[in-house]
């Protein structure tokens, strides 16, 4: 890209995104920021390499999912990219199979008595 060309508003966001992972990782500890800028700056290019310009639905999607794994970069629970702090017991997130499995019972059942769907 030339010097004289003018960036796109979704180019700038792209690159406003790229900007704010790079603010986030400087507040993580050193390791972690050299794991996150190494990881972001790989992403990044490899996207610029291999998604086509013109396919804004794609490229606005990498925009939703990269501004959601921001956020959660910024907690401070999350200790890096893959790695978050357990602040909860043990005991909380050892749950069985059954109760993990089981589907919410508060949830639309058209087959149900009283949750009846309008008919079309």
């Amino acid at each position: 890209m030339s010097s004289h060309s003018k960036l796109s508003g979704m180019q700038k966001q792209v690159l406003g995104l790229y900007r704010s992972f790079l603010r986030v990782a400087r507040l993580k500890t050193p390791e972690e920021r050299c794991r996150i800028e190494s990881k972001i700056s790989d992403e990044f290019r490899h996207n610029a390499k291999n998604v086509d310009r013109k396919n804004f639905l794609y490229i606005e999607y990498l925009l939703r999912r990269g501004k959601k794994q921001l956020e959660q970069l910024k907690s401070p629970d999350t200790v890096g990219l893959y790695a978050f702090k357990l602040t909860t017991s043990v005991a909380t997130s050892t749950q069985s199979n059954d109760q993990i499995s089981e589907p919410a019972s508060d949830e639309p059942h058209g087959d149900k008595p009283g949750n009846s769907s309008p008919a079309s």
